[in-house]
């Protein structure tokens, strides 16, 4: 479905589960250690889900098993948290979720590194969220979809990142995935124009690497086909006549 300009009801519920979503986030970011496993970060989620008193978006999306996607290294996203995949020192997780409250929902990523890594990783990192930002101060009532797409593209080119072209930013509101999708590549003044009250979710994807991808065989891991290290961040907005209103953040 085409994402709607939102009613002020709606966008009040987003904001919520806006909120909910960067605070989860953000004390992930801070409680994830070395050894943990991904399925023991999954029920952390699972308990501050409840806590915040909203609810997972992604639990029994098209059949996904858990309420948070959590990918390691050359996992690009769409991660299944297990029980026997540990965060080694210097791992490269992210943790993407969905959240939604009274019908409304709302998507956003971090990547966060544990432990120590080097440099070139680390740069990555930061690069890929910067870009994120780039893509942002695009966004703006009468500006297209194909502005986003350059503004991230020409960022990340400065750095010869490989730029995720198979997975793309999205609509969200009603649903987790709807029209138009939003490449993080493009042309100025292409695809479609943005309205006042359409809530979006941007998500730049960067590799040290190669842009080429591939699933695993749980159907659901999507990673690198060179093995090289990926990094994802991502906010869902609500566009506005000014430019944006990033929705998930704390």
């Amino acid at each position: 479905m085409l994402t709607k300009v939102k009613t002020a009801k709606e966008i009040k519920a987003m904001r919520i589960a806006g909120k909910a979503l960067g605070t989860i986030l953000n004390e992930l970011e801070k409680e994830i250690k070395v050894g943990m496993s991904t399925l023991d970060v999954a029920k952390l989620t699972r308990k501050k889900i409840k806590q915040m008193g909203v609810k997972p978006a992604f639990l029994g999306y098209q059949g996904f098993p858990d309420v948070i996607c959590i990918s390691i290294d050359e996992e690009i996203v769409h991660g299944i948290p297990k029980a026997d995949k540990i965060i080694e020192n210097g791992a490269v997780v992210k943790l993407d979720l969905g959240i939604k409250h009274e019908g409304m929902i709302v998507d956003g990523a971090i990547t966060t590194i544990v432990g120590e890594a080097g440099k070139e990783v680390r740069d990555l990192s930061d690069r890929t969220k910067q870009s994120l930002h780039e893509g942002l101060k695009a966004v703006k009532a009468g500006r297209s979809v194909g502005d986003i797409g350059y503004a991230i593209e020409k960022y990340a080119n400065q750095f010869n990142y490989g730029i995720i072209r198979d997975l793309v930013g999205h609509g969200v509101g009603h649903e987790v995935h709807e029209d138009p999708n939003i490449p993080n590549y493009g042309k100025k003044n292409s695809g479609m124009e943005l309205q006042a009250g359409m809530t979006i979710a941007i998500e730049p994807m960067l590799t040290l690497g190669s842009e080429d991808v591939a699933v695993l065989p749980d159907g659901w891991t999507i990673i690198t086909r060179d093995a090289s290290i990926g990094c994802q961040f991502e906010h869902t907005v609500l566009v506005t006549d000014k430019g944006c209103e990033i929705l998930t953040q704390a």
